[in-house]
């Protein structure tokens, strides 16, 4: 309580401290620097993001954005001095192998999410799937394609169907860790309240746990077909390539990473123009599902 002046019978007006921050300031200073280092190396990282997009945008675009663009996306691949062509094989075969390997990395990813997230957290079962998971993800994907090749290419022969197992196995960690992460941001209160309202464990499951952290899992999955849709190395020793359009999934099946590292290398400019319009398809791709992963992670107002 602040008393009264015996003087004047007024209580004195308080001062407010000075809390303005001025630069030359210990605090002001470090927080500047730091902050223009982290501008300085936000754009070191943007600048070889930024020079790609931009040489595939001139190298590729020439041949992407033309009045044949049709052509490009639908065409056959040409032969040695063959002019014209494109690369609809590859697309599809691209999209094919990354389909079948959503079909069995999502349902298995998601269900052992659940049960290493929500069923038995602490269990062995769950403690040693999710060291398998996160050991998955420093597995050098080439491995991938060469373990696919031991136990499926050697007795059935290369296929569409042996690509998208090894994307498949590229796919599962990051399905199995971005969903159990999902899981886990779902709050106790809820699962608590369903459980209150005498909902079995699977109602809170399929009711609750999956709806409300379905935002997290499909972000999971849209980053881990953006990753799958880049491999290249898996492909070589599982899908090989092909010249046509997939007629059936057990034949050697095209694909985007696999003609880019099979034109490059030719001495033909018409080889080496579609090798850039791939890489720019490709990118493309790639940056739509990344796109789609960041809307999806947006929370709901």
């Amino acid at each position: 309580m602040v008393e009264q002046d015996p003087r004047t019978g007024l209580r004195p007006v308080l001062s407010h401290p000075d809390l303005t921050r001025r630069f030359w300031e210990r605090r002001s200073l470090t927080n500047g620097i730091l902050t223009g280092l982290t501008w300085l190396v936000a754009i070191a990282a943007a600048i070889p993001l930024v020079s790609v997009i931009y040489l595939l945008l001139v190298k590729g675009g020439t041949r992407l954005f033309s009045a044949d663009f049709m052509e490009i996306l639908t065409g056959l691949p040409p032969a040695g001095f063959e002019m014209g062509g494109g690369i609809g094989p590859a697309i599809l075969g691209t999209l094919a192998m990354v389909g079948i390997a959503c079909l069995i990395s999502i349902p298995i990813g998601v269900l052992a999410a659940i049960y290493i997230g929500f069923l038995e957290p602490k269990s062995r079962i769950a403690g040693a799937s999710r060291f398998l998971a996160k050991v998955l993800t420093g597995f050098p994907s080439i491995m991938a394609g060469v373990f696919v090749y031991a136990i499926i290419v050697i007795h059935w022969g290369y296929s569409a169907w042996a690509g998208g197992v090894a994307l498949a196995v590229l796919m599962l960690r990051t399905v199995v860790l971005a969903s159990e992460e999902a899981l886990a941001q779902v709050p106790q209160l809820m699962k608590d309240a369903a459980y209150g309202m005498g909902c079995t464990r699977s109602q809170v499951v399929w009711k609750v746990v999956l709806p409300t952290g379905l935002p997290g899992i499909l972000t999971g999955v849209m980053l881990a077909i953006a990753g799958a849709a880049g491999e290249s190395a898996p492909l070589l020793f599982t899908a090989l390539f092909s010249n046509y359009y997939l007629s059936e999934i057990s034949e050697p099946t095209a694909s985007l990473s696999i003609l880019i590292y099979n034109f490059s290398g030719m001495p033909f400019e018409n080889q080496i123009e579609l090798a850039w319009t791939a890489s720019l398809v490709l990118v493309l791709i790639v940056l739509t599902f990344n796109i789609l992963a960041r809307l999806l992670e947006k929370p709901k107002v």
